[in-house]
């Protein structure tokens, strides 16, 4: 087996963490952010290939971040916030902006409500 010219030849062993102001603990950023993911969708192989057609990233490098080896890109992980309340959430937590974890649950709220309303329109018709 010959290696691809593109691929990396080491990979980090201790990750990026944060500096001491953003009031994070030690974990490093990938470790967060599989920990988010994890609480999102789970561990199944479905919630990989879920991940996998959100970011359009190959199945190796969601297993990579799911399994907390490597964050996601910028491009990634803001197609991962626009998906996942629990990485937004982590995402507000690791850059030290706590105090808008209510609003992203009050507008994650009204889209279940939207939801409910729907569910409730389509019982009346039926």
């Amino acid at each position: 087996m010959s290696f691809q010219k593109m691929d990396r030849n080491f990979q980090s062993k201790k990750g990026k963490s944060f500096h001491a102001e953003s009031g994070h603990d030690d974990r490093p950023f990938a470790v967060s952010i599989a920990m988010a993911m994890l609480s999102e969708w789970g561990e199944s192989p479905s919630a990989r290939k879920e991940v996998g057609r959100i970011t359009a990233a190959n199945e190796r490098t969601v297993r990579n971040w799911f399994e907390g080896r490597n964050g996601p890109s910028g491009e990634n992980l803001v197609a991962l916030v626009r998906h996942s309340d629990a990485v937004f959430g982590t995402v507000l937590e690791l850059s030290g902006r706590q105090a808008l974890l209510p609003v992203a649950g009050i507008l994650g709220l009204r889209d279940q409500l939207d939801a409910l309303v729907h569910a409730i329109d389509e019982l009346r018709v039926h």
